[in-house]
């Protein structure tokens, strides 16, 4: 009982915070009377994701898928490259530095680049969000697997444990937690990365992604658009977050939350 009135909690505060918000923004327009070109009311940005629900929704779609593909591919390149550096000291201190170095290289700058490789289209979307997205993922593998319990790796090696069986059973579980946060943070950045590179290689038609609503809303002076597909764009970053979140709460709790110990988790 007490678990669900906590469950509803987590839930309900942070609707009550938002509702307030939205509430307080409506009455400050209103009562300000800003122009509508440079602050929409929350009521008249709602009528036109209605109005231009059709749009709005394919929109989200195709942003959606943008960003779940780069996502994969970032999660999937990130723990298996960070793996390898992890394993491999002359890789940690060469590579690791360099990539580094290479996260401070802003997006913008390089979604050109993804076009003229890749062309116009979803295919630049996805790699621009894979792109943004796989350093988390591969700093939090790399630092997840380098802080594990040298006395395990220890009476793995006494026990004549090949590095797959090590990587396996205590190395990649061990790091678990780290890793999870890392890919909490990548989906955040998925999103973003793949609005960066819709804005650079979109496409238009019916089935324009929401980085194009949003340029060609820019365009036509349509601010209310413009915070509807933001909007809209929000919900997909906080939708990935959210199953990420889902799926790294039970790998979390399959490993740490029970109370098996590790070495038993390990067989």
């Amino acid at each position: 009982m007490m678990g669900a009135i906590k469950s509803i909690r987590v839930v309900v505060a942070p609707l009550l915070a938002v509702a307030f918000m939205l509430i307080a923004w409506q009455v400050a327009v209103m009562m300000s009377g800003v122009s509508a070109y440079l602050l929409p009311t929350p009521w008249a940005i709602g009528q036109t994701m209605w109005a231009n629900s059709d749009r709005l929704i394919g929109g989200a779609i195709q942003t959606a898928m943008a960003a779940t593909l780069g996502f994969a591919v970032a999660a999937v390149m990130g723990i298996l490259v960070g793996s390898m550096i992890a394993a491999v000291p002359f890789l940690r201190r060469s590579l690791y530095p360099l990539a580094t170095i290479l996260q401070m290289v802003p997006l913008i700058a390089v979604a050109p680049l993804l076009v003229i490789w890749l062309g116009f289209g979803l295919q630049t979307a996805i790699a621009a969000a894979a792109v943004v997205a796989l350093f988390p993922v591969l700093a939090a593998t790399i630092d997840g697997q380098v802080s594990v319990d040298p006395g395990l790796r220890e009476f793995f090696m006494l026990h004549g444990a090949s590095g797959w069986t090590r990587w396996r059973k205590l190395d990649l579980p061990a790091s678990i937690p780290i890793i999870v946060t890392g890919l909490r943070i990548a989906a955040g950045l998925a999103v973003i990365g793949a609005i960066v590179g819709e804005f650079v290689s979109g496409y238009g038609g019916p089935n324009a992604p929401l980085g194009i609503v949003i340029m060609t809303a820019m365009r036509e002076a349509r601010t209310d658009l413009v915070f509807a597909a933001v909007a809209l764009s929000a919900a997909v970053g906080f939708a990935l977050f959210g199953a990420v979140s889902c799926i790294g709460w039970f790998l979390v709790h399959r490993w740490h939350a029970s109370g098996v110990t590790f070495m038993e988790q390990i067989k």
